[in-house]
């Protein structure tokens, strides 16, 4: 009898603790979401406060660059002492079949020296322009300045492309959503989130999410209502009141499977606490102020459609 009454009290006592620990987050909008593939990533750390709350267009800084450098040219196939050894075999050659008794006169001795001296000089310059020149100093550093200034990176055996100082991952996101929506201004998105939270919140705080169910993606919809439902099963009531945004600022934007991606970090105090619907007592958290970090993740089709909140995280 006791074997069969444990594995029952253990289940209970799991169960209790599974409902009080589900009971613990059901303050404010919960964590959860979808962020396309970025969904178990960390979202990116918003920039210091010394840095702009916003991405903008990166003008890259102007490079020196350096006075062009006269190339030494090497000599022509009749250039210098072999040139020239050569061009008086060749004109030997052709004075002596000219004037040594024409077309009809044949080869000589002398014929045969000119024609062999001739090509060894020329099979000697062929071979020496086929040999691989060494690097000038003057090349060399044009193509150390014009790899920095373009965000080459020359060192090693091969080449490879770098980010170009001063261009974020996030101004690259910015930059493609602009490419189907000139209009977006990541300034004035940051405006949309700031009243999406606000509204999310007091949509929770009323059990209920038709209101701003246009700015939820369908699946985030149902996650938030369904949350919205248990407290109205359970008779209580979060309650979510001075709301103080300190810091919204966009950390993450891109494109993928035809769909904008924008993620904004918010700084937050506000008082969040939970009711007994028939008491009114405090089941959880306190009326006092409490600081929060939170990522919201909001997608759409690419192009000038609406934005909608698809994600939640806690930082």
């Amino acid at each position: 009898m006791r074997t069969r009454a444990f594995p029952l009290i253990l289940g209970c006592a799991l169960l209790s603790v599974l409902v009080l620990d589900t009971a613990a987050v059901w303050a404010r909008a919960i964590s959860g979401g979808s962020r396309g593939t970025r969904s178990y990533s960390t979202p990116a750390s918003p920039s210091s406060p010394s840095s702009p709350s916003s991405p903008s267009r990166v003008t890259p800084p102007p490079s020196s660059t350096p006075a062009p450098v006269a190339q030494p040219q090497r000599p022509g196939m009749f250039g210098g002492l072999m040139g020239g050894i050569a061009g008086f075999a060749l004109g030997g050659l052709l004075g002596s079949m000219l004037f040594g008794g024409g077309m009809g006169g044949g080869f000589g001795l002398l014929e045969l020296l000119l024609v062999g001296g001739a090509a060894f000089f020329l099979f000697r310059m062929l071979r020496g322009r086929s040999q691989p020149q060494p690097a000038y100093a003057g090349a060399e550093g044009r193509s150390a300045s014009s790899a920095e200034g373009q965000g080459w990176s020359s060192g090693g055996s091969a080449a490879t492309m770098e980010v170009p100082a001063g261009v974020s991952e996030i101004d690259r996101g910015v930059q493609h959503i602009r490419g189907m929506d000139a209009s977006f201004d990541p300034d004035g998105f940051v405006e949309f989130a700031r009243a999406a939270f606000a509204d999310v919140q007091e949509g929770i705080a009323r059990r209920d999410l038709t209101a701003v169910q246009d700015r939820l993606t369908p699946q985030e919809y149902a996650r938030l209502q369904a949350q919205c439902d248990q407290l109205r099963s359970t008779r209580r009531t979060n309650r979510i009141e001075r709301i103080r945004i300190g810091q919204a600022q966009v950390t993450e934007a891109w494109q993928e499977s035809g769909q904008d991606w924008v993620t904004v970090y918010f700084a937050v105090s506000l008082v969040d606490y939970t009711v007994d619907d028939p008491t009114g007592s405090v089941v959880e958290g306190s009326p006092t102020p409490v600081d929060i970090e939170e990522y919201w993740t909001f997608t759409r089709p690419v192009g000038p459609k609406p934005w909608r909140l698809s994600a939640i995280q806690t930082a």
